[in-house]
């Protein structure tokens, strides 16, 4: 399920240093090591959380996996324009507001311009109507530009379900999808069947004080995939609540310190794995 936190945070300071093209039949924000294509080790498709592709944070977070990890990362436009907005941030941070009288009159106000813009993302993002853009989209490019290098699924939130999805071991010609998926604070997962299926090595970045995914939820994942079948690690992050990976308020150190862990956590899992990838 959602709830307020998915559409909350901080947006980031900062310019993407990367390009936009169209590809397969998607706009998508491309990113690339500043040592030029003969660098690049494999590609990272970012699903990303509500606020999509065109969410600077999203295409920072492109940026730093491609300069950091030596990627082609590519963050598709999966929504067909139907993110949501990132006024939405502003209006739930006064909605969540209960320090003055003003802040209780207002309530009413921001809570209908909140539902004005989370009901349509619900919507028009729900799984049956995206999943099918997101395979066909890492099945174009597994059959393109992945014909001869590893792929790997990184999802946020709302793009946590699609990434967990494809590590069910959905192939194209007789290669997976993907060779390894991380995913930053999943929303929308069906518990424990989505997991079980996962065949595709997953790591989890997961938040203690996530209100979307619960402690005890947590719990039960890790033991699914490290446990019973061996195909993924869980990290906890202590303190840390949904929409850490992206929406973390960079002035707070702790809060900076473990979204960039997440980051590489997220690199040390796809060169591990991409490294087993004749």
């Amino acid at each position: 399920m959602s709830c307020p936190d998915c559409f909350s945070g901080h947006i980031h300071a900062g310019s993407p240093q990367g390009t936009v093209t169209f590809l397969h039949g998607l706009d998508v924000y491309v990113a690339e090591p500043s040592a030029g294509a003969d660098a690049v080790r494999g590609i990272i498709i970012i699903i990303p959380d509500a606020f999509g592709w065109e969410f600077v944070n999203n295409r920072i977070l492109a940026d730093r996996y491609a300069e950091k990890g030596r990627y082609k990362v590519y963050l598709p436009e999966f929504m067909n324009g139907r993110p949501a907005p990132t006024w939405l941030i502003g209006t739930m941070r006064s909605l969540m507001k209960t320090d003055s009288l003003l802040a209780w009159l207002t309530k009413p106000y921001h809570l209908v311009w909140a539902a004005s813009a989370f009901l349509p993302f619900i919507y028009y993002n729900k799984f049956s109507l995206s999943w099918p853009v997101v395979r066909s989209f890492f099945a174009a490019v597994r059959q393109n530009e992945g014909a001869g290098l590893p792929i790997a699924a990184a999802g946020f939130c709302w793009g946590g379900k699609h990434t967990v999805n494809l590590a069910h071991g959905a192939e194209v010609d007789g290669k997976p999808l993907i060779n390894a998926g991380f995913t930053g604070h999943p929303s929308l997962l069906e518990l424990p069947g989505d997991i079980e299926k996962i065949t595709i090595p997953t790591s989890f970045a997961m938040g203690e004080l996530d209100r979307v995914v619960k402690m005890p939820q947590v719990m039960q994942i890790k033991d699914i995939v490290e446990t019973r079948n061996g195909v993924g690690e869980v990290k906890v992050y202590y303190g840390a609540g949904h929409g850490f990976c992206v929406r973390a308020d960079t002035a707070l150190d702790n809060a900076d310190k473990q979204a960039v862990e997440a980051e590489d956590q997220a690199l040390d899992w796809f060169n591990r794995h991409f490294a087993e990838v004749s």
